[in-house]
């Protein structure tokens, strides 16, 4: 069994550019993202942390970058079947002073 933390100093170490953390147990529940996880690995590495897995509202965005501190966030199906618009999610972060490009 490997461990989340240890294997994300390891892949770091190996040279990663980056880490795209999808929460198994978040991902497709709509119910936010796993911000306590999320900001213990921003803590742990010096490389980019990319958010997946649990993306339902405008507002669980906007929650992972204030509380988790990672440096990007991803969603599908919310985009898929319009239950958020790109453009309704851009400037509520850009609201928020969350740096997106507009």
């Amino acid at each position: 069994k490997i461990n989340l933390f240890d294997w994300a100093k390891e892949v770091e170490k190996r040279g990663a550019g980056e880490i795209l953390f999808t929460s198994m147990d978040n991902d497709g529940t709509k119910n936010g993202f796993a911000n306590d996880a999320l900001l213990k690995l921003s803590k742990l590495v010096n490389i980019p942390i990319i958010a997946s897995g649990g993306a339902g509202t405008i507002q669980h965005f906007v929650d992972c970058f204030q509380e988790s501190k990672t440096d990007a966030a991803l969603a599908a199906s919310v985009f898929h079947f319009k239950e958020i618009e790109i453009n309704q999610l851009k400037e509520e972060l850009k609201k928020n002073k969350i740096p997106v490009r507009i």
